[in-house]
């Protein structure tokens, strides 16, 4: 049953980037709505180039929608209402409650003006959306103590404070030097924001967790807040990762007695989570790799969705890895392609409104029969699909702002109910798609590794499963964290 008690919002920041913000604020969603409360999250800015699509056909960053999923509700431009989503080292796409308001040079963006107007547009989602939930579990991004950003601030403090967010700071140990970043960090704010923080938390400790009991004494003294718990590192919890970071740890090679997948690490990949599923297949060793002796061993080459397809392209036939994926195709392997990886497979990429490049036109990997022209709508949707013309249901989503055309007679590999396709199937061992999410239907995995095992394993519900490591995700913080204290501080 719903509790319908008005909750003060709660916020999780962090003393850098990859603290593991995300993740908590998504098992606070799940707590809160185990608790029976009607939680949503709410990041005002995110870079990110993993993003999604709402039911309404808007977009916003992937970790929202993930975090939504915790709490049980869908997701919505509200809860991310300015996602900004690189192109180049220097510039952006900026999307403003869903939609695309064109590219912005880093410089350009965060020393305008419109940073005021920006913070208005924040201010009016999060009102929105605190019309309709309660408790807001709000996440803030990177450190709140960069002193050069703080002025032109839009998603730490200055956003704790217009919302009135109990605030908790979360560091992670596995860093290093746990002791400075806290003491730093809350040295660095002004006294207003610091009145916001209501505890630290601990994050990815290794070991038993009373060896600290010293250290977390020491930090109460030094901070003047109270340590609300320390989180174990675990390794057997599933859930999104926000940041491509931690790709860097998935740069295996291949193994013996496993269908051998290489995910092609491309310089602005987007959408990584579209091998999550994938990735735990019993069957499967997923590994990315950015080098041609990476793939020589790999029994399915898979090119992901990229932000900058043309430049990601050149990169590809520059370090010679164009040329290996071109050779496995030859040999007889499997080469799919997802999003901007299918426009790469073809025979040609153009974006003559320069809208990802200055680069007009480039020649593709000529092994799909296809031509892609970047225009400047962007498609972005939620949607049900037959594969390959099966009865089955399955679901995707898409993201992607260009449109590929077949040069021969035209073979889909995806049908919707309306009558329209997507991709093109060449073979049972290459294809091309627009479809992110694709390789979350079983089926499709199946039929992606067939070639290469006999084995067959019983097809399980992932979105059970999702709801699963939600539910051991909150027990994991209630086990190790003060829930009590937060609730307190959120009373009215």
């Amino acid at each position: 049953m719903e509790n319908q008690q008005q909750m003060r919002p709660v916020m999780f920041v962090g003393t850098s980037s990859d603290v593991g913000k995300s993740v908590i604020t998504a098992g606070f969603c799940r707590i809160f709505k185990q608790d029976g409360y009607a939680p949503a999250p709410f990041k005002a800015q995110n870079m990110s180039l993993n993003s999604y699509a709402t039911p309404e056909g808007l977009e916003i960053g992937r970790a929202q929608a993930v975090q939504a999923e915790a709490a049980g509700i869908p997701c919505h431009t509200d809860m991310n209402p300015v996602l900004l989503k690189p192109t180049t080292d220097q510039s952006s796409q900026v999307i403003l409650n869903g939609k695309s308001i064109g590219n912005q040079s880093a410089a350009a963006y965060f020393m305008s003006d419109d940073r005021a107007i920006l913070f208005e547009e924040v201010k009016l989602a999060f009102n929105r959306l605190s019309s309709r939930y309660s408790p807001i579990v709000m996440e803030g991004a990177g450190s709140i103590s960069e002193l050069n950003l703080k002025k032109r601030d839009i998603t730490n403090m200055r956003m704790a404070i217009a919302a009135g967010a109990a605030t908790y700071l979360i560091a992670d140990i596995d860093k290093g030097g746990v002791f400075g970043s806290l003491y730093g960090t809350l040295l660095l704010l002004e006294p207003e924001e610091r009145a916001c923080i209501k505890g630290i938390i601990i994050n990815k400790f290794r070991g038993d967790a009373r060896l600290f009991d010293d250290g977390r004494r020491i930090i109460e003294e030094l901070c003047g807040v109270p340590v609300i718990g320390v989180v174990p590192y675990f390794r057997d919890i599933f859930i999104e990762e926000e940041d491509a970071v931690a790709l860097q740890q998935k740069q295996r090679n291949s193994v013996d007695g496993k269908v051998n997948i290489a995910v092609v690490l491309l310089g602005r990949m987007s959408n990584f989570t579209d091998f999550d599923r994938l990735e735990k297949d019993p069957r499967v060793n997923l590994y990315y790799t950015a080098t041609s002796e990476g793939l020589k061993n790999a029994d399915i080459i898979i090119l992901p969705g990229s932000k900058n397809t043309i430049e990601d392209l050149i990169t590809l036939k520059n370090n010679g890895l164009a040329a290996a994926i071109t050779s496995a195709f030859k040999k007889g392997k499997t080469v799919i392609g997802i999003c901007g990886g299918y426009q790469m497979l073809g025979e040609s990429v153009s974006d003559p409104l320069q809208i990802e490049s200055a680069i007009t036109e480039v020649a593709g990997l000529g092994i799909l029969p296809v031509k892609t022209v970047l225009l400047a709508e962007k498609i972005t949707r939620q949607c049900s699909f037959s594969y390959r013309n099966r009865e089955e249901c399955c679901k995707g989503y898409e993201i992607h702002m260009g449109e590929s055309t077949a040069l021969t007679v035209m073979q889909p590999l995806n049908y919707f109910e309306d009558g329209k396709t997507d991709g093109y199937l060449l073979s049972d061992k290459c294809w091309g798609t627009y479809l992110h999410g694709i390789l979350d239907n079983q089926l499709v995995i199946d039929d992606l590794i067939a070639p290469y095992t006999d084995v067959r394993i019983e097809a399980t519900d992932y979105e059970e499963f999702k709801a699963h490591q939600y539910d051991q995700l909150a027990a994991l913080l209630r086990a190790n964290l003060d829930i009590d204290q937060v609730y307190q501080s959120i009373k009215y």
